[in-house]
């Protein structure tokens, strides 16, 4: 989706429409977390302190984010998706894989498919998608941001080299500005130069990982396209602008997806026989760890707890990792109530009541309502 977040406040409010908008938080503290296309002329982006986009552009327009609609719309989004393949991998609630190999005898040739959906999701939304069509995922991924907003990108197979070859090295997703700027300082500058390159170039910069980005640089990618299964787990997970390598970043992140998480257990009314968690690296490589959670639980505290110790687990296998996503899933979903354990610790007083007057909050004004104060950024 193009500029999603705001793209989804200009439509509501065609007041904004053509201003410099910023969706997030108005605090000394707050971040951006959505950029219009009209403030991006001015090199505000996603993620950028609050205050640095009020310096790059002292007009600019702020809404607080209301992430309950933006949920609402990413649903008539998938919608979509889902009418042309079952094969629906979301990465966030605007982006998504699809494989439409097998809907071909049923919808036709893949950029058929490509327009209908973009005319779709527009006659459904209001709003605007760009879409890249290529052979693997990595190939359709960059494809998709060559020509936004609204764009359509084709890559036939055997021609990813022409279209990687000129493009510049921070092109390739999961790159990293640190990788990125070591690859400049060698001067590499383009994926054409980086797919060429020998292991006596890139070993010393990237180690273990220098094949890989070599083979990306060329448009390799074998990974499927793992769809979510419907009704045995509820997630949440989020992709960083910015690779997260503060430990505590982490685990604020991950409290946060963890109560995302549990409220969508508790509207379900559903509690969860375990707790997962899902990290994926800069040069993304992905983990997933998993415990259980005895008796079932669908409480924020109690999935918070559980997907922070496997945070730390994981941590202490990979010392320094930089992490460009990170997901907490509630799995093995009941409906049950679960029988009291007499010799399992009793929740947190509380816990319920808190949980419950959260959501009603949020239900009645939005996800981004109220925050709980331990999620709420430290301060110095």
């Amino acid at each position: 989706m193009d500029a999603f977040f705001a793209s989804v406040e200009q439509h509501d409010d065609p007041t904004l429409r053509g201003k410099p908008l910023v969706v997030g938080g108005r605090g000394g503290r707050g971040v951006v977390a959505a950029a219009s296309y009209e403030v991006r002329r001015f090199g505000v982006r996603s993620a950028m302190p609050m205050r640095r986009a009020l310096q790059l552009c002292p007009q600019l327009v702020c809404v607080p984010p209301r992430f309950a609609r933006y949920q609402q719309v990413s649903a008539q989004v998938f919608a979509v998706f889902h009418t042309y393949t079952p094969l629906v991998e979301g990465l966030s609630l605007d982006e998504a894989f699809l494989d439409v190999t097998q809907s071909r005898s049923l919808h036709g040739e893949p950029v058929g498919i490509a327009r209908a959906i973009k005319q779709q999701v527009l006659a459904n939304t209001g709003l605007t998608v760009s879409i890249g069509v290529a052979a693997n995922k990595l190939m359709a991924k960059i494809a998709s941001d060559l020509q936004k907003p609204d764009g359509l990108t084709v890559v036939p197979a055997g021609q990813e080299q022409s279209v990687l070859d000129p493009l510049p090295v921070e092109r390739l997703p999961g790159l990293g500005g640190k990788r990125g700027a070591a690859l400049r300082a060698a001067g590499i500058t383009t994926l054409g130069q980086l797919r060429q390159c020998s292991d006596a170039q890139l070993l010393p910069l990237f180690g273990r990982h220098a094949a890989q980005l070599r083979e990306r640089a060329a448009g390799i990618d074998s990974r499927p396209v793992v769809p979510e299964r419907d009704g045995k787990s509820v997630s949440a997970e989020q992709t960083f602008d910015q690779d997260l390598a503060d430990p505590a970043a982490m685990r604020n992140a991950v409290l946060r997806l963890a109560d995302r998480t549990a409220a969508r257990l508790r509207a379900r009314g559903a509690l969860s026989r375990s707790v997962q968690l899902k990290v994926r690296e800069a040069d993304f490589t992905t983990h997933t760890r998993q415990r259980p959670l005895s008796p079932p639980d669908n409480s924020s505290r109690a999935l918070g707890e559980g997907a922070l110790t496997l945070l730390e687990q994981w941590r202490k296998e990979h010392p320094g990792a930089r992490l460009r996503l990170l997901g907490v899933g509630a799995g093995d979903l009941t409906e049950d109530t679960p029988q009291p354990d007499l010799f399992a610790s009793l929740p947190a007083p509380g816990d319920a009541r808190l949980d419950a007057t959260l959501d009603r909050i949020r239900e009645r004004f939005g996800s981004g309502a109220v925050q709980r104060a331990g999620l709420l950024p430290r301060k110095p």
